[in-house]
């Protein structure tokens, strides 16, 4: 790449995807690399900055996640971040030693404006902590530039050598200015100037997409109309336009008119669109099936089977097949020695037996809200663009228990009433929907007893879906949805919310 070039070294830190994320909004290209990548390719990619991570060992732990110390007198301004921090006054001669009381949440943090990271920002600022250790001794040529109540060297400044360090985690949104401070460090110290944005990324894109099919190559792409399946497939239209084939299979699993939007947004595009109705087939599948795991594996396999016998079809042999993976995928799946957070199924190759050949991934180098913001510029509709996270299986485990073909058809309505509401109330929740339990109970229309089905309704809020809370909906909002559904969707009796976070639950019930 040409643009400038900000790498974060990972040391096990939760918040490492978060830390790129808020480099790249401040129009600076980032990497994730492991924290003992060796000097010499640190050197070679010619990173303007180094941002080192949070992670949760002692540095003077043995064994703890080390860097080459060498890197602190290398030239390149580094900012160490929680962990990044300790390790970066560890290995230039401090003292970390365990704290005499501990710091966690929101922070007062009295910061020195003089300092490059806080220049334009008051004295008092809210920093999140989440520490046990801390320095304790200052290595040679750095001076304090913040304290707490409880912590004396909340941050860290060695201007010489262009070495900053905060104790806090400035990439969440629980401090408040922390994305001023990673701009201050991007542009005050390490003279970055905002190379990066996505109109760029798309025209390299296309060049690099034409390179790699060459002038007569075909593609081939599963679109299942998530957002990275639909961007991806923008992209390659407007690159290769009349040489991408889309198979978008419908398993029946879909949200209310779901299908139809996909088809309808792809419509006037240039590509070939290929609907394949394949929701008998997959309800045949599920027939009988209770189990979670169970129903997951099925629909995978069906759609995997589905995707080939249509594929199939179209003489597949010397096309390049397409996978909307992005960013975060490559690293949850152990990319660049990183932990193995959970693989995922477009990561890891072709499929050995289809003739494929080769892979195109024009999105693999981004994050899930860059990648929204590349489908906005692509011009496709914000139904598709803002679409919410939406499970593989779709409703059907959404559905608790067997999937029916009259189970799904209540939850698509439920469904489609709650997201309707939420959306005119203009309520902030990252994700909203509807579950149908296979819990039945007893209620009353007119004189009549009746003995029908419950619906939960679930929203969260989240910054990485890893984490969550209930969004404190109002019980006017709440009645409102309930009385909708009770009175418009046949075969539902009784409405609940569910109030867990994440942890102990999931965001998904199944």
């Amino acid at each position: 790449m040409s643009n400038q070039l900000v790498l974060v070294l990972d040391f096990g830190g939760q918040y490492k995807e978060l830390i790129a994320r808020r480099v790249r909004e401040c129009g600076v290209y980032s990497l994730i690399k492991p924290g003992n990548l060796p000097l010499e390719e640190i050197r070679a990619m010619q990173p303007i900055g180094i941002i080192l991570t949070g992670g949760p060992d002692s540095v003077y732990r043995d064994g703890a996640p080390k860097c080459d110390p060498a890197l602190f007198d290398c030239g390149i301004p580094i900012l160490g971040i929680c962990y990044g921090i300790q390790l970066m006054a560890y290995s230039t001669g401090g003292t970390i030693t365990s704290c005499r009381v501990s710091e966690y949440g929101r922070t007062k943090v009295r910061v020195d404006p003089a300092c490059p990271l806080f220049e334009g920002l008051a004295e008092e600022q809210i920093g999140l902590m989440s520490h046990t250790d801390k320095i304790s001794v200052l290595p040679q040529g750095f001076r304090s530039a913040a304290h707490t109540a409880h912590c004396e060297n909340a941050a860290i400044a060695d201007p010489a050598r262009r070495l900053y360090g905060v104790q806090f985690h400035p990439e969440v949104e629980n401090t408040p200015n922390g994305t001023e401070m990673i701009r201050n460090f991007l542009y005050r110290v390490c003279g970055a100037v905002g190379d990066y944005d996505m109109a760029d990324y798309e025209a390299r894109m296309i060049a690099e997409i034409r390179a790699q099919v060459g002038p007569g190559g075909r593609v081939l792409l599963g679109l299942s109309g998530g957002v990275d399946s639909s961007v991806c497939a923008a992209l390659l239209a407007k690159a290769i336009p009349g040489r991408l084939w889309c198979i978008f299979v419908d398993h029946g699993c879909m949200r209310k008119n779901e299908g139809d939007e996909i088809e309808e947004a792809f419509r006037d595009r240039a590509l070939n669109f290929i609907r394949v109705d394949a929701s008998e087939e997959f309800l045949g599948a599920l027939k009988g099936v209770t189990d979670p795991e169970r129903k997951r594996k099925i629909i995978g396999e069906k759609f995997v089977r589905t995707f080939e016998a249509e594929a199939g079809k179209l003489n597949v042999t010397g096309c390049y097949l397409a996978q909307g993976t992005i960013y975060p995928d490559v690293i949850e799946s152990g990319a660049n020695n990183s932990a193995t957070i959970k693989s995922h199924h477009n990561v890891g190759g072709l499929p050995a037996d289809m003739g494929f050949a080769g892979l195109v991934e024009p999105l693999r180098g981004l994050f899930k809200d860059e990648v929204r913001a590349l489908g906005r510029q692509l011009g496709l509709p914000e139904v598709l663009v803002s679409r919410q996270p939406f499970p593989g299986p779709g409703l059907a485990i959404r559905v608790l228990g067997e999937v029916t073909a009259e189970k799904l058809a209540i939850l698509r309505e439920a469904d489609a009433i709650f997201r309707e509401e939420m959306k005119k109330s203009r309520v902030r929740a990252d994700q909203y929907f509807a579950v149908l339990t296979n819990a039945r109970s007893v209620g009353v229309v007119g004189d009549f007893r009746t003995y029908n089905g419950t619906v939960a309704l679930r929203a969260v809020r989240t910054t990485d879906f890893m984490t969550c809370e209930y969004a404190p909906l109002s019980h006017k909002l709440l009645g409102r949805v309930s009385t909708r559904i009770v009175n418009e969707v046949r075969g539902v009796g009784r409405v609940v919310y569910d109030i867990t976070g994440k942890p102990p639950a999931t965001i998904e019930w199944e």
